[in-house]
């Protein structure tokens, strides 16, 4: 277990010949890095980030990756991550596991395993319910990226004739006039240079998100189930932004856990190097068609 302070804190490093991940070890769960092994770390590093959680003191947001649950209520859900976590060797990896929240009754778990030869990491995220009553809500896996880049969000493109095919959901905050917004027809372009708070959510059956940033394209995948109902208007899918940081956020659908039980939520990540930066429509069918992201 190689050892390396990041930011102040002590991180557990995971690698390949191709990437990198540090993984929290003195708060969390938490990633806070994921970089090519030549490049720089493209995850926000926001140290100094705050906000309050009611009734529980300040929440860090540091950066990085984390695992929330939905929906989003301030009190329950912006819980304090600071102690320090267990971490303990998995194939290929680390399982990361924090203490009960004592408000909630849920722990939070992920799991991360880097492929062996390839830049792909497959991330399992666990809440377990220890009280004596059941539990409704949906694991949440948001992940922070620094500004300057373009996130790209894929629609639906199922061909409905003369009905609806592409539910939005939209904050009270998110202005549809903001002109670092593209709305296409299969794809969503939001360019992360906000002076004010944007955010947009949507069932996501594609089941994939993206974001730029200097010639490096990060993918996720997550499953999106038809038949299940999601949070936020039936989001499987998100996006946030503001001035410091973009977030592109995955739920699953909305889960009870029964008291001893445990819901998962997955993610795999893709890196790809040396891309251009996608500025339209065109562009963004190019990518997924060369890089395979539908497949």
């Amino acid at each position: 277990m190689e050892i390396v302070n990041f930011m102040g804190h002590e991180c557990v490093s995971l690698k390949n010949k191709t990437i990198q991940l540090l993984i929290s070890r003195s708060m969390g769960p938490r990633i806070l890095s994921l970089r090519f092994t030549d490049g720089e770390n493209i995850l926000a590093e926001l140290p100094d980030f705050v906000i309050d959680c009611p009734g529980s003191g300040p929440f860090h947001i540091y950066g990085g990756h984390r695992l929330w649950h939905s929906p989003e209520i301030p009190s329950r859900t912006y819980q304090p991550d600071d102690s320090p976590v267990d971490v303990s060797p998995v194939e290929n990896g680390y399982l990361v596991t924090q203490d009960v929240e004592a408000k909630t009754g849920l722990q939070k778990s992920i799991e991360i395993r880097l492929q062996e030869h390839e830049s792909q990491v497959v991330i399992t995220h666990h809440l377990r319910n220890h009280n004596a009553w059941s539990v409704t809500c949906s694991p949440w896996a948001i992940t922070q990226f620094k500004t300057g880049g373009v996130a790209i969000l894929p629609q639906i493109c199922e061909e409905t004739r003369e009905l609806p095919n592409r539910p939005l959901a939209l904050w009270p905050y998110t202005d549809l006039s903001n002109p670092n917004v593209s709305f296409g027809k299969h794809h969503i372009l939001v360019h992360a240079d906000m002076t004010e708070p944007f955010k947009v959510g949507f069932p996501n059956p594609r089941g994939w998100l993206a974001y730029w940033l200097n010639g490096t394209l990060f993918v996720k995948h997550a499953e999106f189930d038809a038949q299940s109902a999601y949070f936020d208007f039936g989001s499987s899918s998100e996006c946030y932004c503001n001035d410091q940081f973009i977030e592109l956020e995955t739920l699953s659908p909305i889960r009870t856990i029964e008291p001893g039980g445990t819901v998962t939520h997955v993610e795999t990540w893709d890196l790809f190097g040396g891309v251009d930066c996608p500025r339209n429509g065109e562009d963004v069918r190019m990518l997924v068609e060369r890089l395979g992201l539908e497949k």
